[in-house]
């Protein structure tokens, strides 16, 4: 066994009992373990609870540093946090997009603020409790494959519990990052990880996993959000089946797509709704082969690929018209009757939603849910479609600009004119997709076997092969 007494090692002690297994695994095995907890967040006004969270993990996650042993330490990163992540967060919402603040907060604050004081500690590692495994790269002879500065490459592969796997959340980490890092529970299953914690007696061991915006805590975004984005009314348009026959945009990309169909082969053109929070990710499910013919996609043109991942720009226009009401014939307005949608209520701003969203609409009168399947913040509008299967909620390509790209194995990373197929998701507990990857000089473009459900600008795409992810890129 190695000497492991010789090795400092950091926990991010949330008082959680993931991170909480993670300390006590270290010290198990020897390592010169100490605790730090981080506090991120001041404004209890912002939470559901309004209380302070972040008050009761820290008294939890002192009582476990007590239990096993270590020294604990307590650090205060919410001006960095706000500047970095919560900054962002407000930027991108008023732009109409979509961020992940959870994984911003791995590459610039868990990995990047954390670390740079945990080395002030002395700590040649930092560990955390995230359901994923890291491992050297090697070449076929056993031996490490260094990269363009001589030192070690490493890959992130799924942590072994399907369904807590949380490679997503680090689709941005840095090899700089990953070298100064470990996982201890990422081969662990979470039922494995309570039984430890149990038999460890560790203070965290029933703790309910925490929800919410990393650090902050279970919100409701649009009162979040109104913090600094003004509230503005604006119409709420419900877009009926109609308007995609007479769509150029929409019907092109249709034609192509069947272009590209190998001979013989047929795909739906909707998404097949299945809840994402109750389907495990895909364990160890092989690729498949794409639908599409590979040299026809290969030769597509930049500008074609630019219009297959372009999202529909929805132009709907309504007219009043003047009737009379009721014994006095009082004179009133209304909208004249569009095939192609209608206004269906008002909202309190365009940037308070995202695409896919179901709640906090409300909008009724319905037989299936409703959907937001567009927003224009330019116009403060609002676009929905009714039911799970609706055109608005699926989309086959998606773009990635090449200044958005970032590769984790910068080995593999594509070149221009490169063609690959990896599983691909767009976010946290959606099953892997089949996908075909093909880099051009300005963007990649990410062409699905199957329809994705609510792509949304901000989000990441994130691709793996088999179990390993390889790359992510802000959509």
């Amino acid at each position: 066994m190695a000497d492991n007494g010789k090795i400092k090692v950091c926990v991010g002690l949330s008082g959680g009992v993931d991170s909480s297994v993670a300390a006590w695994l270290l010290k198990q095995e020897g390592y010169d373990v100490f605790a730090m907890f981080m506090q991120n967040w001041h404004d209890a006004d912002a939470t559901l609870h309004g209380d302070c969270e972040w008050e009761e993990d820290r008294f939890v996650a002192e009582m476990v540093a007590r239990k096993i042993g270590i020294p604990f330490y307590f650090v205060d990163l919410s001006r960095e946090y706000r500047q970095r992540v919560v900054d962002y967060m407000f930027d991108e919402y008023a732009k109409g997009r979509t961020p992940n603040p959870d994984v911003l907060c791995n590459r610039e604050i868990k990995f990047d603020a954390f670390w740079k004081v945990a080395r002030k500690y002395g700590a040649d590692y930092v560990a955390t409790g995230h359901y994923c495994r890291k491992e050297p790269v090697c070449a076929a002879d056993g031996n490490p494959v260094t990269g363009a500065d001589g030192e070690p490459l490493y890959r992130i592969l799924e942590g072994t519990d399907p369904n807590k796997d949380q490679t997503y959340f680090l689709c941005q980490l840095s090899q700089e990052q990953l070298r100064q890092v470990l996982f201890p529970i990422g081969h662990l299953r979470k039922p494995e990880v309570r039984r430890i914690a149990k038999e460890a007696d560790l203070p965290s061991a029933e703790k309910k996993d925490s929800q919410g915006i990393c650090f902050v805590g279970k919100v409701d975004l649009p009162t979040f959000l109104k913090q600094k984005l003004a509230s503005a009314e604006g119409d709420v348009v419900e877009v009926f089946d109609a308007y995609y026959a007479g769509d150029p945009l929409y019907r092109w990309q249709q034609d192509k797509l069947s272009e590209l169909l190998l001979s013989g082969v047929s795909i739906e053109r909707t998404v097949q709704y299945a809840p994402e929070e109750k389907v495990l990710t895909t364990d160890g499910k092989p690729l498949g082969q794409s639908p599409f013919n590979c040299d026809k996609v290969q030769v597509l043109t930049d500008g074609e690929l630019e219009r297959l991942a372009q999202p529909l720009s929805y132009q709907l226009s309504f007219e009043t018209e003047t009737y009379r009401s009721g014994r006095k014939h009082i004179k009133k307005t209304r909208y004249k009757e569009n095939p192609c949608g209608r206004i269906v209520g008002t909202h309190e701003g365009a940037q308070f939603y995202t695409i896919g969203q179901r709640k906090g609409l409300g909008i009724g009168g319905h037989a299936e849910p409703v959907f937001v399947i567009a927003t224009d913040t330019l116009a403060n509008r609002v676009y929905v479609g009714e039911g799970h299967n609706h055109k608005g909620l699926s989309r086959f390509c998606l773009k990635v600009a090449a200044a958005d790209l970032h590769w984790i194995r910068p080995d593999l990373a594509m070149v221009p004119g490169e063609m690959r197929r990896y599983r691909v998701r767009i976010r946290y507990r959606q099953p892997l997709q089949g996908a075909t990857l093909l880099m051009r000089e300005n963007a990649l473009y990410i062409l699905f076997d199957a329809p994705q459900r609510g792509i949304s600008p901000g989000q990441f795409a994130v691709w793996y092969q088999d179990d390993e992810m390889l790359g992510s890129g802000v959509i």
